[in-house]
């Protein structure tokens, strides 16, 4: 996109000029915004919103920021946090109304945890490893050697993390008599607590797992999964990470699909039945259409940070449209993923009853894809795929993706 994009869509000869003011910056992010594909019609809700324009709370041990439906309304099932700490930086011990399914995005960490059966956990992640705290369970999280970034995402659309049930927030609001009785020490030994939340703040890399753990019942379900062993599903044009009950027995919430995308390539037309899509994008450029039924689609321009939101049950595509991989995550308030597709469909149904829908050929029916393909390549008019693909990676790590 040239850096003076007209709103002029030439294929129908409408729009013209815009002599401003205007955000050029903008314009060349969203050019599918600036000029939209004549096939969009009719109002369709915003369905994005990126984490560069929202509020960022630094602390003094990183900092983080969050996107619910304050900022995106049309998200009703999920919102999200991105957040970051310093080696050795604590995220203090707390634990939510909400079930808390996470990624690590950059770096690594260590997670506790504690179920109500009195069962603990400790773990190490690296990039590209998750986690899930169901609501009430009790937890930590400590940045190691590298320090560390990673997306949380919670069961509720307006969650805030603002809103958590914090350790230190908790005993500064509680007498010194009572915390001294519950502790079994005397009100003098209490006076270095804080008096105030301390919510992200610096620490010592701590040494390893086997000199911190202490003694008790590890839980019999891990809270974290190595996605080294998810194997990826591969397609002609990209790979997905499928993670639901079936291979992360403790996300009882929250399922998610990490998709990869090669440059050329696209997530093919369908839609998910049973609940809404929550997109984060980590890298690339993406051009999503989404029809709402009644005539209803409009088409929307992701990048690297974006959150999006597709309906339930609203058909769309997700496209690359730069030139490296394009990678995100799709994110449903179900333990159960499941999408259907639209190449699928018609490859069950009499091939004489799609062609009379399509006013198509038989034969013409019967050349189109009979079998699921959930990340195809996109060609043009002439039939030629638009990038150049890459050779796709032989190995199946989802870790691949979080390389610098």
């Amino acid at each position: 996109m040239t850096e003076k994009k007209e709103p002029i869509r030439n294929e129908d000869h409408t729009g013209w000029i815009d002599q401003g003011p205007r955000n050029y910056e903008r314009d060349k992010q969203n050019p599918d915004l600036l000029v939209p594909p004549a096939t969009d019609h009719g109002t369709v809700a915003n369905l994005r919103f990126s984490f560069s324009d929202v509020h960022m709370r630094l602390e003094e041990g990183g900092w983080t920021r969050e996107v619910t439906n304050r900022e995106l309304p049309a998200s009703h099932d999920l919102a999200g946090v991105d957040m970051c700490l310093k080696p050795g930086a604590y995220r203090e011990m707390h634990w939510h109304q909400q079930a808390e399914w996470a990624m690590m995005l950059r770096g690594n960490a260590r997670v506790t945890a504690l179920n109500e059966k009195g069962e603990s956990f400790i773990d190490d992640i690296e990039a590209g490893d998750l986690w899930d705290f169901e609501a009430g369970i009790p937890h930590s999280i400590q940045a190691l050697d590298q320090g560390c970034e990673f997306l949380l995402v919670f069961s509720e659309p307006d969650f805030s993390e603002n809103n958590t049930f914090l350790l230190t927030d908790w005993l500064a609001h509680t007498p010194k008599d009572v915390i001294a009785a519950n502790f079994k020490v005397d009100e003098e030994t209490l006076k270095p607590l804080s008096d105030h939340e301390k919510y992200i703040f610096n620490g010592n890399v701590p040494g390893p797992i086997d000199t911190v753990k202490k003694p008790g019942i590890p839980m019999q379900t891990p809270l974290t999964l190595h996605m080294k062993d998810v194997p990826a599903k591969k397609f002609e044009a990209g790979k997905v990470w499928i993670v639901d009950q079936s291979v992360f027995p403790a996300a009882k919430t929250i399922s998610a699909a990490i998709v990869e995308v090669e440059p050329g390539g696209m997530r093919e037309m369908h839609w998910h039945p049973k609940s809404e899509e929550w997109d984060y994008y980590i890298q690339g450029q993406a051009k999503v259409g989404v029809f709402n039924s009644n005539t209803l689609a409009r088409t929307f321009n992701f990048n690297a940070g974006d959150v999006g939101v597709i309906p339930k049950e609203a058909g769309h595509y997700i496209q690359n449209i730069g030139n490296e991989p394009l990678i995100f995550i799709e994110l449903f308030k179900n333990p159960v993923y499941s999408d259907v597709s639209l190449n699928k469909w018609l490859a069950i149904s009499p091939s004489q009853m799609v062609a009379d829908h399509l006013n198509l050929p038989v034969s013409t029916v019967e050349s189109f894809p009979s079998e699921e393909a959930a990340v195809v390549w996109y060609k043009d008019a002439t039939n030629q795929v638009v990038h150049a693909p890459k050779p796709a990676a032989e190995t199946s790590r989802a870790t691949d993706v979080f390389g610098e």
